[in-house]
């Protein structure tokens, strides 16, 4: 099992702290590094554009996998989001993953203007977006004659790298989400799940492959979890007092309070052990990789650590 980070981009991200935590996660050896596409989600705060930051991120790394965990379809246009992914994975030598997801968050669209329409709707979008992206990519010029989007003779110009970026679908709603990820995507990317309830998620995505004639195994499996770790108490009530900023907590709540509620939730808590025997259980269920938030950005402890004492033994599993 692989161990990746995911930071959340409008969580007071700047370019100082996206170009440092680049550089150390291609030094500590990290295979992945995804973070939000977000404007804003609770208070407003530095947000970078998401794919500026993956041009930048392209240039100042050479190993690693990054790209948006994920993109909602309904920010941009598909052929905004092809043309930039495009060329970033061609920037990149083919190492930009395709984040994708239908869209939720309606405070940060009513905010800046953006159309929300029904979720229905919005899977309706998200589908045709994958099949806007995937003629651009393909070679030649591409049509396209749906019910939201069109191409006519479009021939985007250059090609990816890799023939076609990898697309990731995140979220693990039963009827839509998975039935997408069967259909179109290369990786699947699920979010905060206990074990037990990712291997009941994981039942129906086998379902949902059967009924697409499609080998499950041809789908990458990731998770990406709030997970509150650290190599001691001090690093934990830490990254405790950072998600209860983010996510808010009753009046009084104590940091070690705030955990056991987390760990009552099935999430995972603790240090080296607890996050190994965890990784543990989902490794049964075919589970390829974790990205664990990095909440603290000014402060490098628990990616060190992460690095040190939980990847190598991860790999194993």
């Amino acid at each position: 099992m692989d161990i990746g980070l995911m930071v959340e981009g409008q969580n007071g991200l700047t370019w100082e702290r996206w170009l440092h935590i680049l550089r150390l996660a291609e030094r500590l050896g990290f295979p992945t590094l995804f973070r939000s596409d977000h404007y804003f989600i609770g208070p407003q705060q530095d947000s970078l554009e998401a794919y500026l930051s993956f041009a930048v991120a392209a240039r100042e790394t050479t190993r690693i996998r990054f790209g948006p965990l994920v993109s909602p379809v309904t920010f941009r246009s598909p052929v905004d989001v092809g043309r930039m992914a495009a060329q970033v994975d061609l920037l990149s030598g083919g190492r930009f993953v395709l984040g994708l997801g239908a869209g939720w968050n309606e405070a940060e669209h009513r905010a800046y203007g953006i159309p929300f329409p029904p979720v229905s709707e919005r899977f309706a979008r998200f589908e045709e977006a994958i099949q806007v992206m995937q003629r651009l990519w393909a070679p030649g010029p591409a049509s396209f004659a749906g019910r939201y989007y069109r191409l006519e003779g479009a021939d985007c110009l250059p090609k990816p790298a890799s023939g076609r970026p990898p697309i990731l679908i995140g979220g693990s709603g039963e009827k839509k989400t998975l039935r997408l990820v069967a259909r179109y995507a290369s990786e699947w990317n699920a979010v905060n799940l206990s074990p037990d309830a990712y291997a009941a998620k994981v039942a129906v995505l086998e379902r949902h492959c059967e009924a697409e004639g499609r080998d499950p195994a041809t789908i990458r499996r990731s998770l990406m979890t709030f997970a509150v770790i650290g190599p001691d108490e001090a690093t934990l009530d830490r990254a405790t007092l950072r998600m209860m900023s983010m996510w808010g907590a009753p009046a009084g709540t104590t940091p070690a309070q705030y955990r056991e509620g987390l760990r009552a939730r099935g999430m995972i808590v603790g240090g080296r052990d607890a996050i190994l025997a965890a990784l543990e259980q989902y490794a049964r269920h075919g589970l390829q990789e974790v990205q664990f938030q990095h909440f603290l950005f000014d402060d490098d402890t628990v990616p060190e650590f992460l690095a040190a004492e939980v990847a190598p033994a991860a790999r194993a599993l």
